[in-house]
């Protein structure tokens, strides 16, 4: 008896095991991208820092350089300060932090700290990953402070599009190349 109901025990698995279908893999294009606005050529950023031999933070203007393959930041002085090929991009992905606004700090200093608390606004970050191409065994993180989530989405898919990204959730990522096989 303990036979018959070991063999119906293994029957019952292996033939679960026959009809177990896969799931297709899912497209690297999701349906956000489908209602994203395409990214402006140029646009408003503040630099936040990362670059090195960069450390003040500027507002300037972000340029996709698409002749040079080059994301470009330009500051206040109408001047190139520093770029990062779409190469060398690793890492680009959004963050958003909530913060008590100027306002919601005057507030709070006359009115008492927890009013002026609830006055509370989104920032928008983009934040690049990427391979310093002019310092050898550097890498980089980037960020810039954009005045939205539309254009930090529609920067986001541009960027990815441009730099041969791959999508892993909000984030987009190079893969690494396989490692050669040792026989």
């Amino acid at each position: 008896m303990r036979q018959i109901l070991f063999s119906i025990g293994i029957a019952l698995l292996l033939g679960g095991i026959g009809y177990a279908q896969p799931r297709p893999l899912e497209s690297s294009k999701s349906t956000k991208q489908a209602d994203v606005a395409p990214a402006p050529e140029t646009f408003a950023a503040k630099y936040e820092g990362g670059m090195f031999g960069y450390s003040k933070k500027e507002e300037g203007i972000v340029r996709f350089d698409d002749e040079n393959e080059r994301l470009v930041f330009i500051g206040q002085d109408q001047q190139e300060k520093f770029h990062i090929p779409y190469h060398s991009i690793l890492v680009i992905y959004p963050q958003s932090k909530s913060v008590t606004s100027t306002a919601g700090t005057v507030v709070g200093a006359v009115a008492g700290g927890a009013i002026g608390n609830l006055i509370k606004e989104k920032r928008q970050y983009l934040i690049v990953h990427f391979d310093d191409p002019d310092i050898e065994a550097a890498k980089g993180i980037v960020n810039f402070k954009l005045s939205n989530k539309e254009l930090l989405d529609s920067v986001l898919i541009g960027l990815a599009e441009k730099a041969s990204l791959v999508q892993r959730g909000d984030a987009y990522y190079r893969p690494k190349k396989p490692a050669p096989r040792r026989l």
